[in-house]
């Protein structure tokens, strides 16, 4: 039996929500079509709105830390692997070893407590300050329901008034033959019964008007309340936050500017027993053409095309069989003979020539005397001013046509777009320093023959795409 009621208490509960949905959905269908009206309140609309603008902040807010946090433990990951990097590689009779390997473990517990502190000051009350917002919400979201059913209590208490006026005058004169046949006592019992029963339900009307305007209100006088107050509290939740993270950064980074001296010192140390050593850096291309890898991209065969050797910015290649310290052959540009010095032999009084003085200069040193003469520049093997140098049809520097034997397809704005067949011709980089092994600076023959114009088409491209021609 006890089950059995039990079930008829769940049935009857699911019909009476049933029962209020369908009544929410039919006032809300008139409110639209605008037989009915909606009760407006315009000041907590505006505390909805801000709300939502809060609840929207505060989870970007909550998503972008837990970004900062992720990168916070990125760097802590490749901070540790570079010290590991270092332990490995610092041999150990080398001075400083245990302090580098002390500043190394500082440097992870320092990374551990900074990421730690961030999740405990800032992470976690972002965590806390947003656990507000779900409740919130749902209130909301009930206590628009509540105003429904308050507006659908309303209205129905409204036509019940509206229809007393009416039952007031049937009251007044029967109208159905049964009322008009009925005996004169009886038509005063008909009367009573229909006033009775409009009483009852008007009375019944305005009870559930009550219940539903007290609930409504008791939702919205809290909401009202508590709304502006959650907006107004956002500053101080922001400063506190932003304040806790630059705080943290702050100490942390001047606690890993003082590991980074101390380590900085131990280097010094070690540069200093080993100063015979130094690693010389060499200069880096300029900004104003981005350097290529070190190595050109394979054509598509895997077969590297046949690779001229390039010489950038040297001293000409001796003239086969030439010895070091042997006299070196003459530019075809001096006018003037050179001298064979021998190593010690006192110059010829008077006048001196430019090769006698530079052998003069060398006899005067300690090392072997070296005739010295003014060569035109070599970029690439090729002497430049050349014969093509000269030649009106072909680019200023001309050295040496090439033909593309595979296509490439550019991946710079700087780089030649170039099909199998196409004639280039090469020529040599502005700035030497800005070539890159296995790769050359040239213009297509044919937009050289139709535009005449460097600037615009020239590029550089992977030489081993290429074959050299006549």
């Amino acid at each position: 039996m006890a089950e059995m009621g039990s079930k008829g208490v769940t049935a009857g509960k699911i019909a009476s929500n049933v029962q209020k949905k369908l009544t929410r959905a039919q006032e809300k269908v008139l409110q639209k079509l605008g037989k009915a009206d909606e009760t407006k309140d315009e000041q907590f609309e505006q505390c909805v709105q801000n709300f939502n603008k809060q609840l929207t902040e505060g989870t970007r807010l909550q998503k972008d830390l837990r970004t900062y946090l992720a990168s916070v433990k990125a760097m802590h990951e490749a901070s540790k692997k570079l010290n590991e990097c270092l332990q490995e590689v610092y041999e150990p009779d080398w001075p400083g070893r245990d302090e580098a390997n002390k500043i190394a473990e500082n440097n992870d517990l320092l990374w551990m407590d900074y990421h730690q502190k961030l999740v405990d000051q800032a992470l976690l009350t972002m965590d806390t300050y947003l656990g507000q917002f779900p409740d919130i919400k749902s209130r909301i979201a009930k206590r628009g329901r509540k105003l429904v059913d308050y507006d659908s209590a309303r209205h129905h208490y409204e036509s019940l008034q509206t229809a007393k006026k009416k039952d007031e005058a049937k009251i007044a004169k029967p109208v159905s033959l049964l009322e008009k046949a009925a005996p004169q006592w009886c038509q005063g019992k008909l009367q009573a019964h229909l006033v009775a029963q409009t009483n009852l339900l008007r009375n019944q009307a305005e009870e559930e008007l009550i219940k539903a305007q007290k609930v409504f209100e008791e939702m919205n006088v809290d909401l009202q309340e508590e709304l502006p107050s959650l907006w107004n509290s956002r500053v101080g939740f922001y400063v506190n936050t932003f304040q806790s993270i630059a705080g943290l950064e702050e100490n942390f980074h001047k606690e890993m500017s003082k590991l980074n001296q101390n380590l900085n010192d131990v280097l010094v140390s070690l540069e200093k027993q080993h100063g015979s050593n130094t690693f010389t850096v060499k200069a880096q291309p300029s900004e104003n053409a981005p350097a290529k890898g070190n190595k050109s991209p394979s054509p598509p065969d895997g077969s590297p095309a046949a690779t001229p050797e390039i010489r950038v910015n040297h001293e000409p290649e001796p003239a086969g069989g030439a010895t070091p310290g042997a006299a070196l052959p003459k530019s075809p540009s001096q006018p003037a003979e050179a001298s064979e010095v021998a190593g010690g032999a006192q110059p010829a009084a008077g006048a001196q020539e430019p090769g006698e003085t530079a052998a003069s200069e060398a006899a005067s040193s300690s090392l072997p005397a070296v005739v010295v003469e003014t060569f035109p520049a070599t970029v690439n093997g090729t002497v430049e001013g050349g014969s093509g140098a000269g030649r009106l049809d072909l680019p200023p520097g001309f050295m040496f046509k090439v033909q593309a034997q595979h296509d490439y397809t550019a991946t710079d704005t700087d780089e030649l777009q170039l099909k199998a067949g196409d004639v280039v011709l090469v020529i040599p980089f502005q700035n030497p320093e800005e070539q890159d092994e296995g790769w050359l600076m040239g213009v297509k023959e044919s937009d050289w023959n139709q535009h005449k114009e460097l600037e615009k088409y020239r590029g550089v491209f992977p030489e081993n795409f290429t074959e050299r021609v006549p």
